[in-house]
């Protein structure tokens, strides 16, 4: 009778056999380094999860995970930016955002700002390619038009976050019907009497008339940020930049808050001949006491064919 306890029992005649999860020698060799790979690469330039800390992943797939969980149904977001709203209460300029500004996307939004790693380019330009779909819904030709960074930004970071996830959705493939028009720039307008010249619609008139102000957003009221653009963009000449005049345009920013960024965005692009039907941005902010946003997946910021 043999007894049920491991260790009475009689020394095997041979040593047992390695056992693991691979059938060839080779094949555990290789994961092994691999896996010695990472851990050379990590103490080289050690990288801990934005989100959560956990070493050695710039995202880890928990928070990646909540990142596509926060993104996965685009909506619309142009009813929490007073400044695309007219003084009835119609909207200006349709807005559809990827999700809201909040927990694990806020700080993976910062942190690719801030670094621009290539894991969190790579999450953060799927959901945006998600909204872009849910904006641009049927409609084909249209261009996709990103609003710049400034100057001092760009030269901190020494890359502009819209334009890399745009990049990076048309190397995949991701763009669909669109196509990428970077047209625009910083910088001042001619104004005549405090307002923009070129013949606007009246509602975009009333948006952005002034002079551009030096200097960031974080931090400031939405009438300082409305005062702050006013006059900052312009397009680029038609020999360094896409024809859009008659075309369809999309616009593309990173966070909405008050909306006073793509306003003048709108008007930048309409003076050079562009027709806006709507913007996109990856995550939209709101004032605290509003609730979440319905669920909206076949939210879309213009119809066409």
């Amino acid at each position: 009778m043999r007894s049920s306890d491991p260790d009475l029992e009689p020394a095997a005649p041979t040593p047992a056999k390695h056992r693991s999860d691979y059938a060839q020698w080779w094949m555990r060799a290789a994961d092994g380094a691999a896996n010695a790979g990472r851990e050379l690469l990590a103490l080289a330039a050690p990288v801990e999860c934005v989100c959560c800390g956990t070493e050695d992943f710039s995202l880890c797939g928990h928070c990646e995970r909540a990142v596509r969980v926060l993104t996965r149904t685009p909506f619309r977001a142009d009813g929490q930016a007073p400044a695309l709203m007219d003084v009835n209460g119609s909207v200006i300029l349709p807005v559809v955002a990827a999700g809201v500004y909040r927990e694990e996307l806020a700080q993976a939004v910062l942190s690719f700002k801030k670094h621009g790693q290539g894991q969190l380019e790579s999450v953060l330009a799927k959901a945006l390619g998600r909204a872009i779909k849910g904006a641009a819904g049927t409609m084909s030709g249209f261009c996709l038009v990103p609003v710049p960074t400034t100057s001092s930004a760009f030269r901190r970071r020494g890359f502009s976050p819209v334009h890399l996830m745009l990049r990076n959705l048309a190397r995949s493939g991701s763009l669909g019907a669109g196509r990428t028009a970077s047209i625009l720039r910083k910088g001042g307008i001619l104004t005549q009497g405090g307002r923009a010249a070129g013949g606007l619609p009246e509602r975009l008139q009333a948006l952005v008339p002034a002079h551009a102000l030096a200097g960031g957003q974080k931090g400031l009221g939405r009438g300082a940020r409305v005062r702050r653009v006013r006059g900052s963009m312009r397009a680029r000449p038609m020999l360094l930049a896409p024809d859009i005049r008659g075309r369809r345009c999309i616009l593309v920013d990173d966070v909405l808050t008050t909306g006073a960024t793509l306003a003048e965005a709108a008007r930048a692009v309409h003076q050079a001949g562009g027709v806006v039907v709507g913007a996109v941005v990856l995550a939209a902010t709101r004032p605290p006491d509003v609730a979440d946003p319905p669920a909206a997946p076949g939210a879309s910021a213009a119809k066409g064919g």
